[in-house]
């Protein structure tokens, strides 16, 4: 097999062969067919997450074919179709597994971060935590699904049932969302960078009501708005968009310092809430909604050794919609 290694932090990925793995029990092994590229590899890549241990195999959007089985494994067959997301494994026993809420395990692995992912031509992982992708839809077209997608679904439904949804950071996970949020019967207003045309092209064209720069203020009232840039800053000018009652939900694993802001823009019981990790539950849910919605990804391709061009252009704000390796 071949991946994409990641040695030390902040240094290039670099192509690697290695031995084909062997999965464990409960484990399956798949030829990865595409592998989406997500902001939190770049927080992998730029060591902003804690405890990375080296050598790491980044990626965590992977869609692949089922070519080995460990014992132990139900449900999933060799040639089977299936995606692999950033949740990994859990333990199970801690108070949140118990209690419902897997994305807050105590003793998780994380694909790309704690567990070697995508970014290969092969890859290991836990049978109980893959999704069966069926045989509709492209490889490439899926694979920003298993985490934008999942993600941004976390973040819609935790920003609650309000009719008008900001959305700033108009990347992968925005223009997922927007897509479900209008088939919901939401309106949409979109924030990007200053001058982003192209993002803000994108936005319109999915339906947005409004697309601007992130410091403009929208012609309406916001119910909620999600952050999907990892852009501390962004915070308080949401606050100054929701009305009364509104929430502000942060949908990034790893997010710039907030700066302090004034009280009144919080007060009238406004909420900042965060999203952490995926629920195999939110993985079901989602697939079904974007699957009613007809869902439909705007995706720009890198074969596998161009990693690094496509965490560059990621980094930069280059890609419109979402960067996908192909080995």
């Amino acid at each position: 097999m071949h991946a994409m290694v990641l040695s030390a932090r902040g240094t290039p990925l670099s192509l690697r062969e290695r031995s084909d793995p062997v999965p464990s029990p409960n484990e399956v092994r798949l030829r990865v067919s595409a592998c989406g590229v997500c902001r939190t590899d770049l927080h992998v890549v730029d060591g902003d997450l804690p405890n990375i241990v080296y050598p790491i195999v980044p990626g965590h959007e992977v869609v692949g074919r089922v070519d080995a089985l460990g014992q132990s494994v139900n449900g999933l067959e060799l040639g089977m179709r299936v995606g692999v997301p950033w949740l990994g494994f859990t333990c199970g026993d801690c108070f949140y597994c118990r209690s419902g809420r897997e994305n807050l395990c105590d003793r998780p692995q994380f694909t790309g971060y704690t567990r070697d992912g995508g970014f290969a031509t092969h890859l290991v992982a836990d049978s109980r935590y893959c999704f069966p992708l069926g045989d509709v839809g492209d490889d490439v077209a899926l694979a920003p699904l298993l985490c934008a997608g999942l993600i941004g679904w976390r973040s819609l439904v935790m920003a609650g049932a309000g009719t008008a949804l900001g959305i700033f950071g108009f990347g992968a996970a925005g223009h997922i969302i927007a897509q479900l949020a209008r088939a919901q019967g939401r309106a949409v207003y979109a924030f990007t960078r200053a001058g982003d045309e192209q993002a803000q092209q994108l936005a319109r064209s999915l339906g947005a009501e409004w697309a601007g720069a992130s410091e403009d203020y929208p012609p309406a009232e916001l119910d909620a708005a999600i952050i999907y840039a990892p852009v501390g800053p962004l915070v308080p000018l949401a606050l100054r968009a929701v009305r009364k009652g509104g929430r502000v939900v942060c949908a990034g694993i790893h997010m710039s310092d907030i700066p302090a802001f004034p009280y009144d823009i919080l007060w009238g019981e406004r909420q900042i809430l965060s999203v952490a990790n995926l629920t195999r539950k939110d993985g079901i849910d989602f697939f079904k909604a974007a699957a009613k919605a007809n869902v439909r990804t705007h995706t720009t391709l890198f074969p596998l050794e161009q990693a690094n061009e496509a965490l560059a252009r990621l980094r930069e704000g280059k890609l419109v919609g979402a960067a996908v390796l192909c080995p």
